[in-house]
């Protein structure tokens, strides 16, 4: 499976993986509830910088983030621009860019064993219920890993094509981008059914 984590010594490092995706959680869930003002697309990128910032993870970083998830910034703005006014619109996209990089701290400064072993243990109180925590665990770590595995085959398509001189454009990106993704998915289907997964 592919990681997104890079090695530090910061206390968000060190923190546990399960109190630190909770309080993640919060943060995210506090941007996205702004409202659509100028005011709140400030607040979100400065929530975001001092996130990037306390954490030790660093501006660089936050600047890589941002840099990947571009064309969910292109698109998702076209379609607000389009339907919303311009405030309204550039408060939506600040809101969204800051959860989805605010997210990704999770998986930067986290293994994915612990947080395999985090959701794990909080879901186990529900087994009473025939919940099945590990099942459920992997189906979490996956997806929370999944967006900026995403990001991250959007840019190797992006500059792979820069490398063979193929014209920038959205339809010549979606193809390669769809059958990498699918690739990536088949080999995360045959690692987890190797591991017993079904």
């Amino acid at each position: 499976m592919l990681t997104l984590y890079r090695p530090g010594t910061s206390w968000f490092y060190r923190a546990p993986a399960g109190p630190k995706a909770f309080v993640l959680l919060l943060v995210v869930l506090a941007v996205s509830l702004l409202p659509s003002t100028y005011l709140s697309a400030a607040i979100a990128g400065a929530v975001t910088v001092v996130a990037y910032v306390s954490s030790r993870v660093g501006v660089a970083e936050l600047a890589r983030q941002v840099v990947s998830v571009r064309w969910v910034i292109l698109i998702t703005f076209a379609f607000q621009v389009f339907f919303l006014p311009m405030e309204a619109a550039v408060a939506n996209i600040t809101r969204v860019v800051a959860a989805i990089v605010i997210a990704a701290l999770l998986v930067l400064t986290t293994r994915v064993a612990a947080l395999l072993d985090a959701f794990e243990r909080g879901l186990r109180p529900f087994a009473r219920f025939g919940v099945d925590s590990a099942r459920i665990a992997l189906v979490l770590a996956v997806a929370i890993t999944t967006v900026p595995v995403l990001m991250r085959l959007a840019i190797g398509v992006r500059e792979a094509q820069r490398a063979r001189g193929v014209r920038p454009g959205l339809r010549a990106f979606v193809i390669p981008f769809l059958v990498v993704s699918l690739k990536h998915a088949d080999e995360l289907g045959d690692a987890l059914t190797a591991r017993g997964v079904s």
